[in-house]
């Protein structure tokens, strides 16, 4: 299927690795000129650089997203190679901590990470969106944000920021031409996940092999309805048709790609 998003710019943070690299390599081979964006320069420019090698156009930008001056470097970058039609606010982190261990300094870092570091590149780059009559936001967001547990609780609490901003903007994008969704994906098997997975599966009596140590972890920590993790690549598939002309009637939705693990309705 032709997504017709040949010819757009986009942005998306935190992509010099994992689910954001993904993105990026999708929108790259759906004809977008993808502007990477990591804090290490060496990870970030060997992302862009496996775009190009396989036809696609990518540009870089390095820059904290944490900071005001940091934020505004990076909008700079991207905006040097013309204007930015496609936002994703993939960037974020979180630890595995719990209510007894996680410090208020701990919630406000993480909602400086995770939920203000978005907020700077949209008024970065959606009021030329907005000029432009065009223009796709997409945060990348998760279940926990609805159906939180009871370990790390301010990663949790910060999903849930992400999702209401969202909402909040697409009233604001009303009749613009500019939409804003989120993409909440389940558990997704980036390289660290495999990485936790693998170390603990001897304690959790799992097995040792790849497959049983997978099937062990589904069952125990993330009960769905494929019977497994997600892949990076099907969460970027979804980020590439919210990014398109074809979604332009989809708008404060949130696009749940988890397997069935959040069961609700909404």
């Amino acid at each position: 299927m032709d997504l017709q998003l040949t010819g757009k710019r986009a942005l998306v943070t935190g992509s010099s690795s994992g689910l954001g690299e993904a993105i990026a390599g999708r929108l790259a081979a759906e004809g977008v000129e993808v502007v990477v964006h990591g804090r290490d320069v060496a990870r970030t420019e060997k992302v862009a650089a496996a775009i190009r090698d396989q036809g696609g156009r990518s540009a870089v930008a390095i820059g904290d997203l944490t900071t005001d001056e940091g934020a505004a470097a990076v909008a700079t970058a991207a905006l040097a190679g013309g204007p930015i039609d496609i936002l994703v606010n993939n960037a974020g982190a979180y630890e595995h901590l719990s209510w007894t261990d996680a410090t208020p300094e701990d919630w406000r870092d993480t909602y400086e990470g995770n939920v203000i570091s978005g907020v700077r590149m949209i008024r970065h780059l959606v009021p030329r969106m907005r000029d432009r009559r065009w223009g796709r936001v997409v945060t990348i967001g998760g279940g926990l944000a609805t159906q939180p547990m009871q370990s790390h609780p301010q990663y949790n609490a910060t999903l849930a920021a992400r999702h209401n901003l969202t909402v909040s903007l697409a009233r604001e994008l009303k009749d613009t031409g500019v939409t804003s969704n989120v993409v909440a994906p389940g558990a997704i098997l980036v390289e660290s996940v495999k990485e936790l997975l693998t170390g603990i599966a001897p304690a959790r009596g799992w097995g040792e092999t790849w497959e049983e140590i997978e099937r062990g972890a589904v069952r125990d920590l993330i009960p769905n309805d494929t019977g497994r993790f997600g892949k990076p690549e099907e969460i970027a598939a979804a980020v590439a048709y919210i990014c398109s002309p074809l979604a332009d009637y989809v708008s404060g939705a949130n696009l749940r790609v988890d397997g069935g693990l959040i069961r609700n309705v909404t």
